[in-house]
C-alpha cells in the first residue's frame, strides 16, 4: 500500500495560497482517480483509489501541526511512514521545479518539521513543489500565505499537473524512476 499526503491549510481563506500546493496536487489526483475524500478517524480526510493500492490524504490540523494527522493516519491505516509520500510546497525551489527525495530533513518547513517530530523519523519520501517567484520571498511566513500573481498562475497550474504526473509515476514504477525523470 502506498499513500500520498498533501500538506496545506484547511479553510477557504487559505485555499489559493502557495502553502496549499500539496492540497492542490491531492485534488488533481482525486480528479484523475475519481476518489472522494471522507473524514478519517482523526484530523484528516482521505480516500482510496479504486484498486485500494493507493490512499490520498489531507491533514486538517493546519500546516504546522500536520505531523499529528500523519501519525494518526498511519496508525489507523496500518501504514509505515516509509510508504507515505508527502507533497509539500518549497520556497527554496523556483516555481516550475519539483524535487523528489526518498528521505531527508525538514528544509525549514514547519509542516515537514511537525511530521518528523511527531513520527520521530526522517525516512519518508517527499515531493517538493517549488513556489519561489522573484526575489521578495521573506519573511517566508507571509510569502507562502499569499496567492500566486495572475502572471504566475498558469505555471503553477502546470506544476500541479506535473506533480500529479510524478505521483502517478511513483505509484506505477517506483520512486527511483520518478527521481530520474523529475530531478534531472
Amino acid at each position: 500500500m502506498i499513500s500520498f499526503v498533501g500538506l496545506g491549510n484547511p479553510g477557504m481563506i487559505y485555499d489559493k495560497t502557495k502553502h496549499n500546493a500539496g492540497f492542490w496536487v491531492i485534488d488533481e489526483l482525486c480528479k484523475r482517480w475519481k476518489v472522494s475524500l471522507n473524514p478519517g478517524k482523526g484530523e484528516y480526510v482521505f480516500g482510496e483509489k479504486n484498486d485500494s493500492r493507493a490512499i490520498l490524504m489531507k491533514p486538517l490540523t493546519g500546516m504546522n501541526m500536520s505531523g499529528k494527522a500523519v501519525k494518526e493516519f498511519c496508525t489507523n491505516q496500518g501504514l509505515s511512514l516509509s510508504n507515505v509520500h508527502v507533497i509539500v510546497d518549497d520556497i527554496d525551489l523556483p516555481l516550475g521545479k519539483l524535487r523528489i527525495r526518498p528521505k531527508g530533513g525538514d528544509g525549514c518547513h514547519r509542516g515537514m518539521e511537525s511530521i518528523i517530530y511527531q513520527n520521530r523519523d526522517i525516512n519518508f519520501p517527499r515531493i517538493r513543489f517549488g513556489i519561489a517567484v522573484g526575489s521578495n520571498l521573506r519573511p517566508s511566513e507571509q510569502y507562502v500565505l499569499n496567492d500566486f500573481k495572475k502572471s504566475d498562475q498558469n505555471l503553477a497550474d502546470e506544476m500541479i499537473v506535473k506533480a500529479a504526473d510524478a505521483a502517478e509515476l511513483i505509484f506505477e514504477y517506483g520512486l527511483n524512476k520518478a527521481m530520474n525523470k523529475y530531478n534531472a
